[in-house]
């Protein structure tokens, strides 16, 4: 009998029906099905078939599934991705927001956006006759037709081909590259048809726990998420084979609550993450592995956390330590600092005129340390003052309406023109969408810099009243050694100009462009006026050598030769801004914009120092320089995320001086900061909050400093409120 069942199972790929004869006891039977409680059992006119399947299948329908396995559940993988959108959640596919993006206008107005076109007018015709048969009144907005209209025009009817068979034959003529970059400007992204959005195969997404699909699961918070792998409901066997595994979920999430950021759904994406969330998770994941004896070293950890929230990460620091690891940190917060155990502190000044230890030791001999810049922050000889008066409210003011992206909770926003406008919150409140997803993107919009208009907010006011808007970020001012301080600036052609007019150059039949690296003529022709030349190492990291042609100076020979006050073009771009300023300082257009440098903090940078090995504070603030130093009528709204990043409180001073330029030539300033000192002078201040995800999004104050103190319910102003008190004297 096991013999034949065994065959039968070899043969069968893993499956045996079994008849049991009318003529078999009952107790056969009755011992079978109690034995067997899952083995479907049907009726058979010689008795009842048993069907025995070792296939991951339904036993009712044979519907086949794939075993189980982890990268069955994991989008990235080929294996359990959606094969329609391959694990993405989206397609490209007709957008028809792009196609009607006025829904106020008619039909006679050109709602239709691709038939107001010249090639496609016939289009805009054929809809005009086709609303003529119908009855369509051609003057009413689209957002005021009738659903049954409104599909008419999309799907076409009567001989009219509609959006829809506009597109199809747009289609047959893909050919050509035209229709195609035409056709593209209409496609957008929409969920997956087949997977609607949730990313994985079928199999995938039959698997329950908890009764929960995967990406049910996913689209729960940290802390929704914690509380239910916490009440599952299982088996003693479930419970056995899921124990480790579940403890190590829960330990995960745990780690996650800790940090902070319980309000996180466990499907956000990781580009749409504030800097102090991706910070706390990556310190989440160092406290998880649970290494002993390591080194952690950490760059500023603070950035983009609130004082709120630099709590946390002291307890998270001090965590790793007392696990017996080694943690170093590189940071100007006082707070960290405040709670380190060992303090080095570098100096005295930047650049060329650092690279010194002046203390080493613990936190209060700091305090003691006259030689210590940082020391004498600290201890309060020295401090960035609170401004006596406030710029005063003009009335002049643009208005965000409705901004409802993200988290934001359905918010009306002014923002006050000609002052420092400071936008605070607890990290995950909603301040970068509010300031880049809805005010910079709306303004960019509603002054016609972009085209298509931008989505989460109700509209924009006062727009009209600015000139231009500019997001002044860290992202590097270049991307290749040719791209240094000077050139951004503008200063370099006025250097090339000096050189350009000297007896040698003139000898030397030299213009202005034989002193340029990007140009050829003048440059070193092997390296392409990088100083350096590549060499590809296969499968090792290529390699930079100094060009063996020039040295790493970048020019050709003959231009190297000619000289102003002794010093070729190279050893000119060596000297430091400072330098600089003495070298030049006959010339007053060029030590003007160097000039600019040296206020925001930045003398001490070379003028050709590679753009590639500047921090993103410096090429933050050599951005801010360029604006400064340029002529213009004022009436821009600059917007800063961060400026303080990387920043000494001795930077930070000479920041804010470099902001009252701006805003003293007529133009208005939006920061996001989290910093004291810069809140302290803004002029006005919005608070969001009061916590991160959806317990954020609303405003929980809007004014001066002074005011914002007063209000209870906001973690910025109770921590202001106590900073502005120990800094009184």
């Amino acid at each position: 009998m096991v013999d034949s069942l065994e065959v039968c199972g070899r043969e069968g790929a893993g499956k045996i029906e079994l008849l049991l004869l009318s003529d078999a006891p009952d107790e056969t039977q009755r011992l079978l099905q109690s034995k067997f409680p899952q083995i479907h059992w049907s009726p058979h006119p010689a008795g009842t078939l048993v069907i025995f399947s070792e296939r991951f299948e339904c036993q009712l329908c044979h519907i086949p599934y794939e075993e189980p396995e982890p990268r069955l559940f994991s989008f990235n993988n080929p294996f359990g991705a959606c094969p329609e959108c391959q694990g993405f959640g989206n397609t490209i596919t007709l957008d028809l927001d792009r196609v009607i993006p006025d829904k106020t206008k008619s039909l006679a107005e050109g709602a239709i956006h691709p038939w107001t076109k010249p090639r496609y007018r016939a289009f805009q015709n054929k809809l005009l006759l086709f609303a003529e048969r119908s009855c369509l009144d051609i003057q009413r907005p689209w957002l005021d037709l009738a659903a049954r209209e409104r599909n008419w025009i999309i799907q076409g009817k009567d001989g009219f081909p509609g959006i829809l068979g506009f597109f199809d034959y747009l289609e047959q003529k893909k050919y050509k590259m035209h229709v195609r970059i035409f056709i593209s400007r209409y496609r957008g992204y929409a969920p997956c048809l087949a997977c609607h959005g949730e990313r994985l195969r079928e199999e995938a997404r039959d698997v329950l726990v908890g009764g929960k699909r995967l990406s049910e699961v996913t689209r729960f918070t940290v802390s929704e998420a914690t509380e239910f792998f916490g009440s599952l409901d299982l088996t003693s066997h479930q419970a056995t084979v899921s124990e480790k595994i579940l403890e190590e979920i829960r330990h995960r999430f745990n780690l996650l609550l800790r940090v902070g950021l319980g309000y996180l759904t466990l499907d956000r994406l990781s580009s749409s993450l504030s800097g102090g969330e991706s910070q706390r998770i990556q310190l989440a994941t160092s406290l998880g592995s649970t290494l002993v004896g390591a080194t952690y070293v950490l760059d500023e950890p603070s950035i983009g956390l609130h004082a709120r929230d630099s709590r946390r990460l002291v307890e998270i620091l001090k965590s790793l330590s007392s696990m017996g690891n080694t943690v170093l940190v590189v940071e100007h917060d006082p707070e960290i600092m405040s709670s380190a155990d060992y303090i080095v502190d570098l100096g005295p000044g930047a650049g060329e005129n650092g690279g010194h230890v002046v203390y080493q030791g613990t936190y209060s001999g700091i305090l003691n340390e006259s030689k210590s810049l940082t020391g004498r922050y600290l201890r309060g000889e020295l401090k960035i003052p609170t401004p006596l008066f406030r710029r005063k409210n003009s009335g002049q003011d643009v208005e965000i309406l409705n901004a409802h992206q993200h988290n934001l909770k359905n918010l009306n926003v002014r923002i006050p023109l000609g002052l420092l406008v400071c936008i605070s919150g607890v990290s995950g409140s909603g301040k970068s969408t509010l300031v880049h997803d809805v005010l910079y993107a709306g303004l960019k919009q509603a002054i016609g810099k972009v085209k298509e208009p931008g989505d989460g907010y109700g509209g924009i006011r006062g727009a009209e009243k600015i000139s231009d808007v500019v997001l002044v970020d860290q992202t590097p001012i270049g991307r290749t050694p040719r791209s240094n301080p000077v050139t951004y600036l503008k200063a370099f052609d006025d250097i090339r100009e000096i050189f350009a007019n000297t007896r040698d150059a003139y000898a030397r039949n030299l213009g202005r462009g034989h002193f340029s690296f990007n140009l050829s003529g003048g440059r070193c022709e092997t390296c392409q006026g990088n100083g350096t030349t590549t060499v590809e190492m296969q499968f090792l990291a290529d390699v930079e050598l100094t060009c063996e042609t020039c040295k790493g100076a970048r020019f050709k020979s003959l231009v190297l030769e000619v000289g102003y006050k002794g010093k070729n073009i190279a050893e000119v771009l060596d000297l430091t801004v400072r330098e600089a300023m003495q070298f030049f300082a006959g010339n007053s257009k060029l030590t003007r914009k160097l000039r600019v440098l040296d206020e925001v903090g930045l003398g001490y940078l070379r003028l050709g120092q590679s753009a590639t090995t500047l921090s993103g504070g410096e090429a933050q603030r050599i951005k801010l320089a360029s604006f400064i130093s340029r002529e213009s009528a004022g009436k821009a709204m600059y917007i800063f995320d961060e400026p303080t990043t990387g920043l000494h409180f001795d930077d930070i001073r000479k920041l804010l001086s470099a902001f009252d330029k701006l805003i003293n030539s007529g133009n208005s300033l939006v920061v996001i900061e989290h910093n004291l000192d810069v809140l302290k002078t803004a002029d006005w201040i919005i608070d969001l909050g009061p916590e991160g995800g959806d317990a954020g999004g609303q405003i929980l104050f809007e004014g001066p400093p002074e005011e914002l103190v007063e209000c209870g319910h906001s973690y910025t102003g109770r921590f202001l409120r106590a900073y502005l008190a120990k800094h009184a004297n």
